[in-house]
């Protein structure tokens, strides 16, 4: 054994003190930047629920927000994919722009009337202001991807109070079935301190039933968690395909960018004054709460995916997450009239399963909902969680998400699931591993 492999950890010491005030930097960069988002975003929902004649003018607000990123916006319009590029292929610093652009982008969408979500744009804030600290450490392409994902775990933890899976998402979202560890102390100190950030400038989360009425485990309650699991990966799937191919076909028919929102905005408002009723759009918190408590229309997790594929394929600024929490915390209180488990508990899975199957990320959605729920729904949710992850296929909502693995290791990749070549190349180069 070679010297310094007896002493490698006080060798790593001053690395690992480096990183530590670099993350705590990140995590406060980031519970700033979610608590900013959170506070507008409650103002722009109780206004909007106050005054419902200002979802009539979503349609200008849709070419106001298109317009802006159409004549300031064009190197960070990409969002999340920008992110995932750059930590793929660090190229250039992402501009500070990005954060106001977002937020901004993000509050016109909830104020008028959009469906869409938080997650996104947290993540985009929390990335492109710890990007900044490339500047001042110049750093090089491997740390600066340790860097940005930091910047992630600390978004994503921040903005929903869930520091352990903030941590794991950070690291799971860059590429399906691989996750590289190299990262995992600065991830999980960036959204320990992001989670505390918003909780000490007094942001709080949305409390959903923390005790789900939890059965013994039995086999019938197996086979409907497997049950309800696929069909949680199967509306992901939808979900995913779906709002790229609303996104492809504003693109392929209206060349300028500005009427896309502007077109869409007009269709959502139209949807909304047809319906009679605003459930359907912004966060749907209200309705994400009541799936634990009360038996709803079994159609919601429909409406709600109709109106956001609509509004963030259209262009419109936000995030996905939060609407698949919708999705599948109704689609899972629909599943409990047919399934052999409690509403409650089948909210709880659906809520984070669909968003696992969406986002390719089982393991952090697992831990997410025993974040949420508790440890003693733990094994349903786990469940739910991969066999939605399996049943989503390799479809997603960030396009730029590689595939690290397999997730069928009996079927080829290149023949049976007809991936690009691409497809099959990991996230990181060993050469640029961090030592």
């Amino acid at each position: 054994m070679k010297w310094f492999e007896k002493f490698e950890q006080f060798i790593a010491l001053p690395q690992l003190s480096k990183w530590f005030i670099i993350s705590c930097i990140v995590g406060i960069l980031s519970g700033l930047g979610s608590a900013a988002l959170l506070a507008s975003l409650e103002w722009a929902t109780n206004w909007r629920e106050s005054h419902l004649w200002i979802i009539a003018l979503l349609p200008i607000a849709g070419f106001l927000s298109g317009w802006i990123y159409h004549r300031y916006g064009k190197k960070v319009e990409a969002g999340n994919n920008l992110l995932l590029e750059e930590i793929h292929n660090p190229k250039n610093i992402i501009p500070l722009r990005m954060a106001p652009m977002v937020l901004l982008g993000t509050d016109i969408t909830h104020l008028f009337g959009g469906s869409a979500g938080r997650e996104g744009t947290a993540l985009q804030i929390a990335a492109s202001l710890a990007d900044q600290l490339t500047r001042i450490f110049r750093f090089k392409h491997a740390e600066r991807r340790i860097l940005l994902m930091a910047g992630i775990s600390g978004g994503f933890a921040s903005v929903f109070g869930t520091p352990l899976a903030g941590t794991i998402f950070g690291l799971e979202v860059l590429a399906i079935g691989t996750i590289n560890h190299d990262a995992l102390f600065p991830c999980l100190v960036a959204a320990v301190i992001g989670d505390r950030i918003t909780l000490v400038l007094g942001l709080h989360h949305t409390v959903y039933r923390h005790a789900p009425l939890v059965p013994t485990v039995t086999p019938m309650g197996l086979i409907s968690a497997i049950v309800a699991g696929a069909i949680f990966g199967i509306v992901a799937m939808i979900f995913a395909k779906l709002t790229h191919k609303i996104s492809h076909f504003f693109k392929a028919k209206i060349s300028y960018p500005p009427l896309r929102p502007a077109l869409g905005g007009t269709i959502v408002a139209l949807s909304v004054w047809a319906m009679g009723s605003t459930k359907y759009i912004g966060l749907g918190i209200p309705t994400i709460v009541d799936a634990f408590y009360s038996q709803l229309p079994p159609w919601d997790f429909a409406a709600k995916i109709a109106l956001t594929a609509l509004t963030l394929g259209a262009g419109f600024k936000g995030g996905e997450v939060t609407p698949l929490f919708f999705i599948g915390a109704t689609l899972g209180n629909a599943l409990s009239l047919i399934l052999a488990l409690p509403a409650p508990l089948l909210a709880g899975m659906g809520f984070v399963a669909v968003f696992g199957g969406a986002a390719n990320t089982p393991i952090a959605s697992t831990l997410m909902g025993i974040e949420l729920f508790g440890l003693e729904s733990g094994v349903f949710i786990a469940i739910a969680c991969v066999m939605s992850y399996v049943f989503s296929g390799h479809a997603g909502i960030y396009s730029s998400q590689r595939i690290g693995s397999r997730k069928y290791p009996f079927m080829s990749m290149q023949e049976e699931l007809k991936l690009p070549n691409h497809a099959n190349n990991n996230s990181f180069d060993a050469e640029e591993t961090i030592k």
